[in-house]
C-alpha cells in the first residue's frame, strides 16, 4: 500500500513565530512586572530611611534627657529648642517642660523635627534625685 504525498503541512510546520499581539502581550506582562517591582523596592527604601531617621530622633531625645538628669536638679519649665547631629544629619528637638501636680517632678514632651518636619515625639517624667 503506498500513501498519498499531498499531505496539508502540519501545524508546527506552518507557525514560523510570534504574532505581533503575542509580543506586545508579552512585553506588557514584562513591563507590568517591572514596574511592581519598582515601586515595592522604592517602598522598602522609604521605610528604611524612616526607620534611620526614627532612630537618630531616638538618640538625639535619649541624650537630651541623660543631660537634664546628669545635671541632677529639676529643668526649669518652658519650651527649650536645641540641635542635635546624628550620622551627618541635623535633629531640632522642642522641649516642653511642664509643672506637675507634685513639686518633686516635672512632665517633659519632647518632640524631634529633621528639615522641619516631626519625626518622634517622646513623654516622660523626670524626678528630683
Amino acid at each position: 500500500m503506498t500513501r498519498p504525498t499531498n499531505f496539508p503541512p502540519l501545524a508546527s510546520q506552518k507557525s514560523q513565530g510570534f504574532t505581533l499581539i503575542e509580543v506586545l502581550v508579552a512585553l506588557f506582562i514584562v513591563a507590568l512586572t517591572l514596574i511592581t517591582g519598582i515601586k515595592a523596592s522604592s517602598t522598602l527604601m522609604q521605610s528604611a530611611e524612616r526607620q534611620q531617621s526614627t532612630l537618630l530622633a531616638q538618640l538625639c531625645i535619649d541624650n537630651y534627657l541623660v543631660g537634664l538628669r546628669l545635671s541632677k536638679q529639676l529643668p526649669g519649665t518652658g519650651e527649650q529648642l536645641s540641635v542635635c547631629q546624628q550620622a551627618a544629619q541635623s535633629i531640632t528637638l522642642r522641649a516642653q517642660i511642664n509643672t506637675t501636680p507634685n513639686p518633686s517632678f516635672r512632665r517633659v514632651d519632647i518632640q524631634a523635627f529633621q528639615r522641619d518636619t516631626p519625626v518622634l515625639t517622646v513623654s516622660t517624667v523626670l524626678g528630683q534625685l
